[in-house]
């Protein structure tokens, strides 16, 4: 059979290929000169990107993690915030009311006025008048005097005690008071002068003025002064501790001893009832 007869190159093509041919073949592909290439692994399968992977994995999951912790903490600071605030307002209200006083009232509710609101007009405290001075009580009469002689007999007693007179000296100057004047104030009908102050009548022995009708010429005081019924009192136990020995004296002779009177023995008639008043306006 020919060669180039078609129906052998059929026979020829269709037989098996042998070893040789295969080996041609890999040749052909790959040249004579190269080193055939070593099998292919799976990607998944070598061993560092497998630990690429896994560390890969493991961060997503770490971001994932603190993701949802800040979330967490951000809702959980966002419920404390409102209540952190309000013990804030109550420190603070606390704080404000606190005393270092031990003994302190409840302090009243904290109220905020209003923007909008008009303060409260405090309401006008009326101021008390001032108390009047009390006027000391008149003494009640005795011994048959009427109010006005009661009255400056109570002079007389108050004058004597305050300058720490006895008891004797008292009855001594009331018996005077009852003789000379008969216990009023009287001016003078020979001084004019004296009609200008406070009196309860007028005499006309010389230049003698007041209760114990003393004389401003003989060097008594003013007639201003011996006007007063304090006064002229005072100028009476002053000349009477002047006596020496008055204590022992009898109330007619230590008053003459003080007036120098024309009719010395006309106190002697009052030692009675001056004794009951001294007692009255001491007791």
């Amino acid at each position: 059979m020919h060669p180039d007869d078609p129906s052998d190159q059929k026979l020829t093509d269709a037989r098996p290929s042998t070893q040789s041919d295969d080996a041609a073949s890999t040749e052909r592909t790959i040249g004579r000169h190269r080193a055939p290439e070593p099998p292919r692994r799976t990607l998944l399968g070598s061993t560092p990107v497998r630990v690429a992977l896994a560390t890969g994995v493991t961060c997503c999951l770490s971001l994932v993690a603190v993701a949802t912790a800040r979330g967490s903490s951000d809702d959980t600071s966002r419920a404390v915030e409102p209540l952190a605030e309000a013990m804030a307002d109550r420190a603070a209200i606390a704080d404000e009311r606190a005393s270092r006083s031990l003994d302190r009232d409840i302090a009243p509710a904290r109220i905020l006025p209003s923007p909008t609101a008009k303060p409260t007009p405090r309401p006008t405290v009326a101021r008390k008048a001032p108390k009047k001075p009390v006027k000391p009580r008149r003494p009640r009469p005795v011994a048959g005097l009427d109010q006005a002689q009661m009255d400056n007999a109570k002079i007389i007693v108050d004058v004597g005690l305050d300058m720490k007179m006895p008891r004797r000296a008292l009855v001594v100057a009331l018996a005077t008071a009852m003789q000379e004047s008969n216990l009023y104030n009287l001016a003078s009908d020979v001084l004019p002068e004296s009609a200008n102050y406070p009196n309860q009548g007028s005499g006309s022995d010389h230049d003698s003025v007041g209760l114990f009708q003393q004389r401003p010429s003989s060097g008594w005081g003013t007639v201003a002064e011996l006007m007063r019924p304090s006064y002229a009192a005072r100028a009476f136990y002053t000349a009477l501790n002047e006596v020496p020995g008055w204590q022992d004296m009898s109330v007619t002779y230590a008053a003459q001893s003080v007036q120098i009177s024309a009719y010395p023995d006309a106190y002697a008639q009052h030692e009675e009832r001056a004794t009951i008043v001294a007692s009255a306006l001491t007791a």
